[in-house]
């Protein structure tokens, strides 16, 4: 008789025990229900993200037009997963691309491979390669993830394209002929 008493008293307190632990559970899922619902439609709205965040990168430009990147493929070998490729040319007086004396002929980020550390951006001397708040980066074909460096490089600053667009317009447009009616 005693052994009985001493098998009915676990059970109970396991029992016991059970029911605490949904009732736990049931206030935890109560609690849950009567919250106001936090949806964001996506594509209408976005979150904002940290000022910290990482995301798609950019190659920059100095005021004056010139790429900041010098070539020196710091940034490749900062890279832990190896996705930067970096061939460097020589400048020259007739075609001066940035203001040191190479620059980066060839810039290519595989962006799949990308872990977004941003260890290239520390390794950067000028800081040429910077990485932005851009997020939305999908894409149908795995090729159009290799981002060369026009895809990289940001715009020219407006009175700089200006300037261009001045003094290459007049090369570029054929010279208008002017019909004349007969006398």
């Amino acid at each position: 008789m005693a052994d009985e008493e001493k098998k009915d008293k676990p059970s109970q307190q396991n029992v016991a025990s059970d029911i605490g632990a949904l009732l736990t559970g049931l206030k935890t899922t109560l609690s849950e229900t009567f919250k106001p619902v936090v949806t964001t439609m996506y594509p209408e709205e976005k979150t904002p993200r940290s000022e910290r965040y990482r995301g798609r990168h950019y190659l920059r430009r100095y005021d004056n037009g010139l790429e900041r990147c010098i070539g020196c493929e710091l940034c490749a070998a900062a890279c832990p997963v190896g996705c930067i490729l970096v061939i460097a040319a020589e400048n020259t007086d007739e075609n001066r691309v940035s203001p040191g004396e190479r620059y980066a002929k060839t810039y290519e980020i595989n962006m799949l491979r990308c872990i977004f550390c941003g260890y290239c951006e520390e390794a950067c001397p000028v800081q040429a390669i910077v990485l932005g708040p851009e997020y939305e980066m999908s894409d149908t074909s795995r090729e159009k993830f290799i981002y060369t460096k026009e895809k990289l490089l940001e715009p020219l600053p407006p009175d700089v394209q200006a300037r261009l667009d001045a003094t290459k317009s007049p090369h570029l447009s054929p010279p208008q002929q002017v019909e004349r009616e007969p006398k």
